[in-house]
């Protein structure tokens, strides 16, 4: 019998790699089918087991056990969304910045990972500096 060539022997090992990595995704989807499933099962359980009797008490809006007054609309303040915005902008930031410090050490990735990282931040000057023209950052 003759033995088998590189080309065939590296076929052989990329089929073999293949298989393991896909069988690990495939353990992953499993997973989430049973996550679904289970969830699925939980809600229909509850909509098959619980009462379903409907009074208008019970569709009234609850409020600490006082009957509402008014509109169930608030007027919220837009500037605190803006404050929680620009702080999960810097959050990102600190957090890409990290792991870009130990690919930036690794030999071979030097210039490559300095352009993406000012790229990165050039984005995140643009949002700065349109929060900057808006005036956000005043404080009032």
């Amino acid at each position: 019998m003759p033995e088998p060539t590189v080309v065939e022997s590296t076929a052989v090992n990329a089929t073999v790699v293949a298989a393991d990595y896909f069988q690990s995704y495939s353990v992953v989807g499993l997973l989430a089918v049973v996550g679904v499933l289970f969830v699925a099962v939980a809600f229909g359980a509850g909509r098959l087991l619980r009462p379903v009797v409907p009074t208008p008490e019970k569709l009234l809006t609850y409020e600490c056990g006082v009957d509402p007054v008014g509109e169930g609309w608030a007027h919220t303040q837009v500037r605190y969304y803006v404050y929680a915005f620009l702080y999960v902008i810097f959050a990102v930031d600190s957090i890409f910045l990290f792991p870009w410090a130990t690919v930036f050490a690794a030999p071979g990735y030097g210039a490559t990972t300095l352009v993406e990282m000012f790229i990165f931040l050039g984005f995140l000057a643009v949002g700065l500096l349109y929060a900057y023209k808006k005036g956000v950052l005043a404080w009032t």
